[in-house]
């Protein structure tokens, strides 16, 4: 159960949060594949090529050594890509496509965790340019959130400078409480997927929520709380204090991950229309 009043007398305390249908009803990278598909980001053959990793990704099936694949395909797929296109392509869209799609839920917890004097944490394998305005937006005190290296032509070189996936989330939160002095039996953690295991164990209170098949099973084999978020509400409505940041950026991994979502409409649509011939 989630205590209410913080006890300023012990060490301080937070609450992680994965984003992707942990906090937000669908995947910060897919709500952008329209807009970097028009925007000539990735073509038709590119689309083609990572048509199946992307239904892997989507069906939620992907394991360690798949994720790692497609990690490395997906970061080369993205060298030589102008940063400030990707930018300025996103940042026509960003808040129109994200501010609606807050769980009330989610809103909720963060309100409540602020209210006992915690600190609340995004935790997302998506980019950092992309997680830290949604971040900013939900009032979060901090972002751990993947970074990818950019050369000295403002292009993504390919390379991954840190990668917030699995069991580098759990160190991320224990360097975290070492440099800010939380104390993790007392803190929290909210999260999808069992990728996120690590994280989950890394607390004193962890807790699945909307979980896959492997995490519901972990949960319940291990009395874990489950929770069930369903209501998306527009944010700036649900916490109207909060200001709304000008023209947010995309990190690389956001780029990936939303051309690998347009790969998969277009593969789709490709099928649609043999079909139908």
């Amino acid at each position: 159960m989630l205590d209410l009043v913080e006890n300023h007398s012990l060490p301080r305390t937070a609450a992680f949060f994965d984003l992707d249908k942990t906090v937000i009803a669908k995947s910060s990278t897919l709500t952008f594949s329209k807009s970097f598909y028009q925007g000539g980001l990735i073509n038709r053959r590119a689309a083609l090529r990572t048509a199946y990793i992307q239904f892997v990704f989507l069906a939620g099936g992907a394991d360690h050594d798949q994720m790692e694949r497609m990690r490395k395909y997906l970061s080369s797929m993205c060298r030589g890509w102008n940063v400030q296109q990707v930018k300025e392509i996103v940042a026509e869209t960003l808040h129109d496509l994200i501010d609606p799609i807050i769980y009330d839920e989610a809103a909720s917890l963060i309100e409540q965790h602020h209210k006992a004097s915690r600190d609340v944490v995004i935790v997302s394998t998506s980019g950092a340019e992309v997680v830290e305005p949604i971040g900013e937006l939900l009032g979060a005190d901090r972002v751990v959130a993947t970074r990818m290296v950019v050369g000295e032509d403002g292009c993504f070189t390919g390379e991954v400078e840190y990668y917030a996936y699995g069991p580098t989330k759990a160190e991320a939160i224990k360097e975290l409480a070492a440099s800010e002095g939380y104390d993790l039996p007392r803190c929290y953690a909210y999260s999808d997927s069992a990728t996120d295991l690590p994280m989950l164990e890394s607390v004193g209170h962890p807790h699945a929520v909307n979980p896959d098949r492997a995490l519901r099973r972990e949960a319940v084999a291990r009395s874990w709380p489950i929770l069930d978020f369903h209501r998306p509400v527009r944010l700036k409505q649900r916490l109207p204090g909060l200001s709304v940041p000008p023209r947010p950026a995309l990190v690389a991994a956001a780029a990936i991950g939303a051309a690998a979502a347009t790969a998969g409409l277009v593969w789709y649509a490709s099928r649609r229309r043999a079909t139908a011939v």
